[in-house]
Formats: structure tokens, sequence, C-alpha cells
């Protein structure tokens, strides 16, 4: 004869979570509408509402500082592989890559031209970015914006290699290998695409290796070439 589990207790569930729930992070004003741990779970990356991008110390679960940049909600954020670049995409119709170590903003990924003033800081609702997604090889990055399209950029390129219509997008994330880009959308479907490919460069498997162990700060106290310096911090 079959036996069946006990009934669940909600109350007791409720008692479980709340004893396995470890810490809160405060300091967001309003909603928070995405958060990414980077690579290693050192840091996480929180943004919301009255362009909030924050990182989060998560050994300390200490706030390491507030990105100051975006003009509107900030929605979505991502790590690259190696924990060098941060992704952020906002309602201010931009994404940017930040050095998540210093705060700088290394690159502008405008989805709006010319790209609205920050007294306009949204810009044409139909050119809100929705989501962001770094591409494993650590080279590509995919954006969703209002305007029905999905784009697929290059971190060394200030425009979209490629473009593919989609309505109603909301979020969007790479496979593992990087080769399949899958999206979703208000009407409750999921779309897939090819990415582009490229064989990463021996400079580039370099510098992601580098990266995934050295922060900005001990990369410039390297004894090598200013060439090499802005190569490793992603500043060509």
């Amino acid at each position: 004869m079959a036996s069946f589990p006990p009934r669940v207790n909600e109350k007791e569930i409720g008692k479980l979570l709340l004893n396995n729930m470890m810490k809160v992070l405060r300091g967001h004003q309003n909603w928070v509408y995405s958060c990414a741990f980077s690579p290693d779970s050192s840091m996480l990356c929180s943004v919301g509402a009255s362009k909030a991008v924050f990182l989060w110390n998560m050994d300390k679960y200490t706030m390491i500082r507030k990105l100051e940049g975006h003009h509107h909600d900030v929605v979505a954020c991502d790590f690259s592989p190696d924990g060098a670049l941060l992704a952020t995409a906002s309602y201010d119709t931009r994404v940017y890559i930040w050095d998540p170590y210093n705060g700088d903003i290394l690159m502008e990924f405008g989805h709006l031209f010319p790209p609205p003033t920050p007294i306009f800081a949204g810009g044409a609702n139909d050119r809100w970015v929705r989501s962001v997604s770094f591409s494993h090889d650590g080279l590509h990055v995919a954006s969703l914006a209002d305007d029905k399209m999905v784009r697929f950029w290059r971190i060394d390129e200030d425009y979209p290699i490629q473009v593919a219509p989609l309505s109603n997008g909301l979020c969007c994330a790479f496979s593992t290998d990087g080769s399949v880009l899958a999206a979703g959308t208000h009407d409750g479907s999921v779309y897939f695409w090819a990415t582009p490919r490229q064989v990463p460069s021996l400079q580039h498997l370099c510098r992601l290796s580098i990266r995934r162990v050295m922060p900005t700060q001990e990369v410039q106290e390297l004894p090598i070439p200013s060439k090499v310096l802005e190569f490793l911090s992603y500043r060509i």
C-alpha cells in the first residue's frame, strides 16, 4: 500500500526559511530590480529605482560603493566571466560597462541617438533598456530594449555588431558556451538566437586568466608597459 508524505505545515516552513536567512543588505530607498554575484562571489551588484547601482562586499556584507552615472532607474546587471567588468542596463536608454573595482565607466552602449540629456533622462519610452547579459567569452554583451530589438555588442566597439527583432522583451541570458541567447517576453514566450561567434585572441584569453585573480588596483601596480596595463584594464 502506497504511503503518502505528511501534510506540509506552512508555519514550520516559514520558521525554517527565517532560520536560514543569513543577512539583509540595506541601502536602496526603493525597488531593487536585479542582483548579480561576481564570478568569485566576493561582490554583489544590486540595481534599482532612482539610478541606484550598489556594490557589496559579500565577506563583510557591507557596501563597497555606489556607482554614479545613470540618469534613470537601473533594471538589470551582469558581471563579465573574469569579474573585471560590470554591465548595467537602465531606462535612460543606456548600457554602461563599469570597472567595479574603482567605479569608472569604461564603455557606453546607447540605444537612442542622440542620447537624451539628463533632464529628459528617460528618453523615448520605446528605447528603455530592459535587460543585459555578458557572454561567457567575455567579449560580447546582449541587450533588450523596448524598441523591439535585441542587440549584440562587442566590448571594444560602441555600436552593435548584430541586431534581431523581438517584441516585448523582458530578460535575456547566454548559454554556458555562449553559442545561444535566450530571451523571455511579455507574451509568455522564450526566443533563441545563435549568437555571433569569434575565436578569442590569445591576448584576450591571457587577460581573462589574469583578471580572474587580480583586481584593477593590483594590475596597475604591475611593472609592465603602459599599453599592456591599459589592455589588462579594458581601457583599449
